[in-house]
């Protein structure tokens, strides 16, 4: 069954349109599971608390990557793997384009590092589709912040880290166009799930 990924700067309304999506297949008689990085299984969520705490400022960044690739290879081998062989639908909030965006050409990590261990966390596993959320990063951020605080680790960077975020995730898509689907995000959450539904049911019979 498909493996969707849902990818996007902070506050791109990636994690609601995932959730709008997941509630959409499950009236249409799928079995969906759900799932986001970091913390998508017990280990992952005490890995996602030491990634998100903002106490945490000092943290290095490769010792940050390697948190990340950790989470991830959990998620795989206890979770998205068992999902997908049960034959249910996968949604996950970020996989390995966000290590990309935000490792590699945010936190300035080198490119052909990062992708080689992440492999080795994925075990060869790719998504099927994944939907990239586009908006600015200043409106991105000012709808997080409106939401949580911007409290988080990495909202509180500044603005030219998540610039090259938002470029790293649009050269993903002009190198991926198989499987990135780019969608506008500046709309209300009703225009973008339009956009996000029409994307879901052209790449897949539903």
């Amino acid at each position: 069954m498909p493996f969707i990924t849902f990818e996007g700067v902070e506050g791109s309304g990636k994690s609601t349109q995932l959730a709008r999506a997941a509630v959409k297949l499950r009236e249409t008689g799928r079995e969906v599971f759900d799932t986001r990085e970091p913390g998508g299984t017990a280990i992952g969520r005490k890995i996602r608390e030491i990634l998100m705490d903002v106490s945490h400022a000092h943290l290095d960044p490769a010792a940050e990557w390697l948190l990340l690739e950790a989470d991830r290879r959990q998620h795989v081998v206890e979770a998205i793997r068992p999902a997908l062989a049960r034959g249910v639908f996968v949604l996950c909030d970020r996989y390995s384009d966000s290590t990309t965006a935000y490792q590699a050409a945010g936190r300035g990590l080198d490119a052909e590092g990062v992708e080689f261990v992440d492999a080795i966390a994925r075990d060869g596993l790719a998504p099927d589709l994944t939907l990239l959320y586009d908006v600015m990063p200043g409106e991105g951020l000012a709808r997080a912040r409106s939401r949580d605080g911007g409290t988080g680790r990495f909202e509180a960077a500044d603005a030219a880290f998540h610039e090259r975020v938002r470029l790293a995730y649009l050269e993903i898509a002009r190198r991926r166009p198989e499987r990135v689907r780019v969608l506008p995000a500046a709309g209300t959450p009703d225009e973008v799930f339009r956009s996000t539904w029409a994307a879901l049911t052209r790449a897949f019979p539903l």
